[in-house]
């Protein structure tokens, strides 16, 4: 696998062991530039392991990442990716405001927070303490924080867990807003049918990656009318 110059994420051989637990076991994988790439997978499958991976925060057993062309870990990558958790990493007891200074400052994105606020539509509630939000409006509040500073690449792990329909429609418009300007996103989930707003998809089962690619090309791959058969199909396939 080589580096390419619309690559913003590559992974190859990707292991990662947690005493006798293999929760990465020989990742490939390939990211392009101004896509949505979706980790769809149920929980346990690696995928939270992968996307710390990539950001440095775990160091893998073996195998080898690159992010925006740059071998990870690398602490000078940082300020051009974002990174949402599955919890909302905010401080409670400060206001939405206070939050985006504090990411702002740590990231570099101190000109665009009134941006970053218009993006997720929290302008009117700006003074309001994190405490006192919503679990919605957390969302919203984190979102802004993780790209406050226009990230390159946005890491997303289950970002619409718990929340409402409406709200995960417009997540997902922002989502591909944010695609469409050349940000590179990687989105991890376990609802099937969030796979279809996806550009491309990696499915991943035991730290392994089972295949990828379009919705069409793994229903093809899989001789299944719908993903979540095409997933079981080709799990069994993998199946020792």
């Amino acid at each position: 696998m080589s580096v390419i110059d619309d690559a913003a994420v590559e992974a190859l051989g990707l292991e990662k062991r947690f005493g006798a637990l293999r929760a990465l076991d020989g990742i490939d994988l390939r990211v392009r530039r101004g896509e949505v790439f979706g980790l769809l997978g149920p929980n346990g499958s690696g995928k939270t392991t992968l996307i710390r991976c990539l950001v440095g925060l775990v160091r893998p057993d073996g195998g080898t990442v690159r992010v925006l062309g740059r071998r990870m870990p690398e602490v000078a990558v940082l300020g051009r990716v974002g990174y949402m958790t599955q919890a909302a990493a905010l401080y409670p007891d400060l206001s939405v405001l206070e939050n985006l200074r504090f990411f702002a400052a740590i990231t570099g994105g101190e000109g665009h927070i009134d941006e970053a606020l218009r993006f997720v539509e929290l302008e009117d509630r700006r003074d309001s303490v994190v405490a006192t939000l919503s679990g919605g409006l957390r969302t919203r509040a984190s979102l802004a924080c993780a790209i406050v500073h226009r990230p390159e690449l946005l890491l997303l792990d289950e970002p619409t867990v718990g929340v409402d329909p409406a709200l995960r429609a417009q997540l997902w418009e922002r989502f591909r807003r944010m695609a469409a300007t050349g940000t590179a996103i990687v989105v991890s989930s376990h609802v099937m049918d969030e796979a279809e707003r996806c550009d491309r998809l990696g499915l991943i089962r035991l730290g392994r990656l089972l295949a990828e690619g379009t919705v069409a090309e793994l229903l093809e791959l899989a001789g299944a009318a719908r993903l979540e058969e095409a997933f079981l199909r080709l799990s069994e396939a993998e199946a020792p």
